[in-house]
């Protein structure tokens, strides 16, 4: 497995190993709820998807978990890692939520994910709040985003 070429701000953290890529397909879940000034805008609720594996050319597109809030990763093996967003960058493609770096806080079960220390999503497409829609009046409604992206995940040797 190769590491990807992404900005100084979201590279792994120098010594760890990357231990899986996987490609990710479902909704970015807005909700529309009062900013901090007390408009009404769309704010990011949850991600909702699958994880196919893209590193192991024996499991090449294989289902291999689920991602969710928490955020939250899920190996079908059992492990569970959760994190918290350390950095992000813009993404090159227009229409396209942020790349990001993310720190694990979290660990359960044992498997894959058990180790892993930090986290990459790259490659994003689509995932971004609607553009309009967020009213007083629709104050609790939700929306889904259809987005994919990429995630590789690293641990220390």
């Amino acid at each position: 497995m190769q590491t990807p070429t992404v900005p100084d701000l979201i590279k792994a953290p120098a010594g760890e190993k990357l231990v899986l890529i996987a490609h990710a397909t479902g909704f970015q879940i807005y909700v529309c709820r009062p900013d901090a000034e007390g408009n009404p805008a769309w704010t990011l609720k949850a991600p909702e998807a699958q994880l196919f594996d893209q590193g192991n050319p024996d499991e090449q597109g294989n289902y291999i978990g689920k991602h969710f809030g928490g955020p939250t990763w899920q190996h079908k093996d059992g492990s569970e890692i959760t994190g918290r967003m350390a950095a992000k960058v813009d993404a090159p493609e227009t229409g396209a939520i942020p790349w990001l770096l993310i720190n694990v806080t979290d660990h359960s079960g044992s498997g894959v994910l058990s180790g892993v220390t930090t986290i990459q999503r790259i490659n994003t497409v689509g995932g971004l709040p609607p553009a309009s829609g967020c009213i007083a009046s629709n104050i609790g409604a939700e929306s889904k985003s259809s987005y994919a992206a990429d995630y590789y995940f690293y641990a220390k040797p």
